[in-house]
């Protein structure tokens, strides 16, 4: 397939450009124009993103499943597991941040096929360190080494963002996101085959089986995957939203939401052994169990997308919040219980919610500056610039509030691993998780929701 039967005319100016299929030409709010090829266009682009994020976030998220290979013969203990488990979702968060310029520096093609390729690195390492008698150390290194997984979603849900319409953007957003997410339940998958099959002795049977996918993944993405000269998100587009205030609000939403799912996702086997040992004298029973949140809060993701794009995100995103706030009751409930099957329902449901609020909260960042953009239509601004502006300036805030929102990740090991070192149990984590997001409803009902002077409209 060549690039011209494929995508828009190319200028001349696009042979400046690092590496080749660049589009100069993209103009998806021309209808007739999304109607003759943008939207062919956009839809190839967005299966080799998905595919490519998917495996991501299985790599992100492999120590979920590791730590319940590590028994005695390790020597690590639970709040080292944790450790292990949180050191991913922090280096991920970070590397969001760079990621995100990436896009603009290297074009969206280009850096999908370098991010995949780096997935290659914590998966090699791990392939030849892990084994009974490794240092905390070592293998802190190869969790590190795994945030690089994590970073792809911001890089690519920016590069996703530029090639679809505002009317579009969450229902396309959701799917990217949501398709990625499932990288979580699948890698939970693939550790229960693992387990089941060869038992916990061989761990890095998991790794072998994601190596040949990275580089089939790496291959498709240079075969049919585009650059869009238009996505450019420079360093001065992080300077503009950080000045706006609610670019620290939707991250604070994002840490709510998109911190609960990975946190949860991370961590919910290791609680599972830890809190019921009773019940999981093997980690093969706690491995069939830790994939269903997971698999359900991505296949909603999109769901809360489409809700968002209907009802307005703030909405559904102030909804969502009171039910994960009720979530969190029942699984406390179910903790003082030591009630096994209400804290797996309760669980559940908070992955499905967190699910839907992640797609809710993403659809308000275009939101937020289409709507800043029809503000600016008073003082005569043009209205290709403004769309220009607001979808260059909503493709940073999609890599900023990402990053944000990844530390949520972080906190919840660390409120699990916090939690168990003094209570023994998770309660004072399920606490915190409660009151975090009875202030998450009221923030989005007072900024976005309240009719008051200065409010976003449709946000």
């Amino acid at each position: 397939m060549t690039q011209t039967t494929t995508t828009p005319e190319l200028s001349a100016a696009a042979e400046r450009h690092l590496g080749g299929r660049w589009i100069d030409d993209w103009r998806p709010e021309d209808p007739a124009f999304w109607a003759a090829s943008g939207q062919r266009v956009a839809r190839r682009n967005l299966v080799f993103s998905v595919l490519s994020e998917h495996i991501g976030f299985s790599v992100w998220s492999l120590w979920s499943v590791l730590v319940l290979f590590m028994g005695p013969a390790y020597g690590f203990t639970a709040p080292e597991k944790f450790l292990l488990t949180a050191t991913p979702a922090l280096v991920g968060s970070v590397l969001r941040v760079p990621y995100t310029f990436a896009v603009a520096k290297f074009g969206g093609r280009n850096w999908t096929i370098i991010s995949a390729l780096l997935l290659l690195v914590p998966t090699i390492y791990i392939a030849v360190v892990l084994e009974p008698g490794v240092s905390l150390a070592t293998v802190l290194v190869g969790a590190m080494l795994a945030g690089v997984g994590g970073a792809n979603f911001a890089s690519s849900m920016t590069n996703i963002n530029s090639y679809f319409p505002a009317r579009l953007k969450g229902r396309a957003l959701g799917i990217n996101a949501g398709a990625g997410n499932l990288g979580v339940a699948v890698v939970q998958l693939v550790g229960l085959l693992v387990l089941a099959v060869s038992g916990a002795g061989h761990p890095k049977i998991m790794v072998g089986i994601y190596i040949p996918l990275i580089v089939v993944s790496t291959v498709l993405s240079a075969l049919f995957m585009d650059n869009l000269t238009m996505a450019s998100n420079a360093r001065g587009a992080i300077r503009e939203v950080m000045r706006h205030p609610q670019t620290w609000i939707v991250s604070l939403l994002y840490i709510g939401t998109f911190g609960s799912f990975i946190g949860f996702g991370f961590a919910f086997g290791q609680v599972l052994l830890v809190q019921f040992p009773e019940d999981f004298p093997v980690p093969v029973k706690a491995a069939a169990l830790t994939f269903l949140g997971p698999l359900l809060g991505s296949f909603v993701r999109p769901v809360g997308g489409a809700l968002a794009d209907r009802y307005r995100g703030s909405v559904v995103s102030a909804v969502t919040f009171v039910a994960m706030a009720l979530g969190a009751v029942v699984v406390l409930l179910a903790s003082l219980a030591h009630s096994l099957p209400t804290f797996i329902a309760g669980f559940v449901l908070l992955f499905v919610l967190s699910g839907l609020g992640n797609g809710s909260v993403y659809k308000m960042i275009p939101a937020i500056f289409s709507a800043k953009a029809d503000l600016a239509a008073d003082d005569g601004t043009a209205a290709d610039l403004r769309a220009r502006l607001a979808s260059r300036r909503a493709g940073a805030l999609i890599g900023l509030a990402g990053a944000i929102g990844g530390l949520g990740g972080v906190l919840v090991n660390l409120a699990f691993r916090q939690s168990f070192l003094t209570l023994k149990n998770g309660n004072g984590a399920y606490v915190a998780f409660i009151a975090f997001y009875v202030v998450c409803v009221v923030v989005t009902y007072l900024v976005f929701i309240r009719n008051r002077p200065g409010r976003l409209v449709g946000v």
